[in-house]
């Protein structure tokens, strides 16, 4: 049997029903948590606060990441490139799920905006779309740069003993490198100016806002 062709109807619908699981459901990984089989370390309550905002960060950035390659590949101008976004996408929802799974072990909750910054984000990967697909891939490697550059900073602030949190953000971090160096190997262009300072000012008003609401 051939596969059925999803119409604009039944992939705006599909598009609803990712959104909602992001932001209110419980996404499940496909590969097991790189914390799997470690200890729960002993933290005082500063510390348990301090790796919980961290978490919860990162937790956001993959909520945006989710919604940034719903936005592209939605509107993406080839099938390779839109195949190539969801199956980078399916690896965040890993990331996903483990960041939710250690917000809940350090007794924390994800942010209270998610639904927020979907939307925004979802906008900014439809926009990176419409400029072709080129620019799209750009932005992916832009993204993944930024976000690799994030999670050294989280690995090094991280309390010394949070060895469960240290491996899946040591394990985030390799997934977004090779996730930019594919996308600048399909060809993604540099962006221009103004438009990577301001990727990093969003970022930094998220990470201000999602440490602690």
């Amino acid at each position: 049997m051939s596969a059925r062709t999803l119409s604009p109807l039944d992939r705006w619908l599909s598009g609803i029903e990712r959104a909602l699981e992001t932001v209110a459901g419980a996404p499940e990984a496909a590969r097991p948590s790189p914390a799997i089989g470690m200890a729960e370390p002993a933290m005082d309550a500063h510390e348990r606060r301090h790796a919980a905002g961290l978490m919860r960060i990162n937790h956001t950035g993959e909520v945006c990441a989710q919604a940034l390659y719903d936005g592209q590949s939605a509107l993406a101008r080839s099938d390779d490139t839109r195949r190539h976004l969801q199956h980078a996408a399916a690896e965040e929802t890993d990331h996903l799920a483990w960041c939710a799974e250690r917000l809940r072990e350090l007794d924390s909750r994800p942010s209270l905006l998610n639904p927020l910054w979907y939307a925004g984000s979802y906008a900014m990967g439809a926009a990176a779309a419409l400029a072709g697909d080129g620019v799209s891939l750009g932005f992916v490697v832009e993204t993944e740069r930024q976000v690799e550059a994030h999670l050294a900073e989280h690995l090094e602030t991280l309390p010394a003993q949070d060895a469960r949190s240290r491996a899946v953000l040591t394990q985030m971090q390799v997934d977004e490198i090779r996730h930019a160096d594919e996308a600048q190997a399909r060809g993604g262009v540099e962006l221009p100016f103004p438009i990577p300072p301001l990727m990093q000012l969003t970022s930094l008003l998220m990470k201000k806002v999602a440490y602690r609401v």
